[in-house]
């Protein structure tokens, strides 16, 4: 089990620019930190989990010209019956939409010891998405073209509000020490003002009035996707705004569910 996979699969949630439609939804997004409580929601015997909690904090920073920063922590504590094990993975982008940059830093620790650092950059160019690694050791790689995490989130909503359904797409988002693309294939439902999970929409405050879509994106490796599965599955409840909540992590051999504890948001850039 990758600790990176189950961190970066927030984030997942090819242009080089906004385009107009683009540009609007990319206004709509709210500057905010969420923090979800997790918990274990199944698992298989093969799994060999017998239980799994934890929090992700993700604060979304910034505007369509000046860039979005991110800042991530997903902790984990999982016990197996034999061993507990506490994973925290600590994320930090920066996304330019404008000129199609990335940049990201993730440190990894396992039971409180630095396990991994990975830091680099990448740039969409017309050849494919152009990576620069500087840690753990530097490194050029060219991989498929691509798109960054917000820009992904904002090509969701955009085809969600145009009554898209079923979409595909590829995703750089730094995850597997920035040297691999995934191919995601997104499914939106219509959009409804929801009545379930009260205590998630009392953290909502004024947005439980407002409709989300249901959204599932899998996620897949295709370089070792032989038998069509993905590697992993997120479903949860999207705001227009961007805002997520009731999350589902699906990994096959367990899952894990994502409740809103608490959502702060903050005034937003001006262009």
């Amino acid at each position: 089990m990758r600790s990176s996979y189950l961190a970066f699969v927030l984030f997942n949630v090819v242009t080089l620019s906004c385009g107009p439609a683009q540009a609007g939804a990319a206004e709509a997004l709210i500057p905010h930190r969420a923090v979800y409580d997790l918990e274990l929601k199944q698992s298989s015997e093969r799994s060999g989990i017998e239980s799994m909690y934890g929090r992700m904090v993700y604060e979304f920073n910034g505007s369509p010209c000046a860039g979005y920063t991110v800042g991530f922590r997903f902790v984990t504590k999982l016990d197996t019956g034999k061993t507990m094990r506490l994973t925290d993975q600590q994320t930090t982008t920066y996304e330019n939409l404008q000129e199609g940059t990335f940049r990201f830093l993730t440190k990894s620790y396992v039971n409180q010891k630095l396990d991994l650092e990975v830091r680099g950059s990448a740039k969409a160019e017309a050849e494919g998405t152009a990576v620069d690694l500087t840690t753990p050791k530097d490194d050029h790689l060219v991989l498929e073209n691509a798109q960054f995490p917000t820009e992904q989130m904002i090509s969701l909503i955009e085809r969600a509000k145009n009554g898209e359904r079923f979409f595909q797409s590829r995703l750089f988002d730094g995850s597997d020490e920035g040297r691999k693309v995934m191919f995601t294939s997104s499914i939106v439902g219509a959009p409804k003002v929801s009545d379930d999970g009260e205590d998630e929409l009392e953290v909502a405050g004024s947005l439980a009035e407002e409709p989300t879509w249901p959204v599932t994106i899998a996620y897949f490796d295709e370089s070792k996707n032989e038998d069509g599965t993905p590697l992993y599955k997120i479903s949860f409840e999207l705001y227009e705004n961007g805002v997520t909540r009731d999350l589902i992590m699906d990994y096959g051999e367990f899952s894990l569910k994502g409740t809103l504890s608490s959502l702060e948001t903050f005034e937003s850039e001006r262009c």
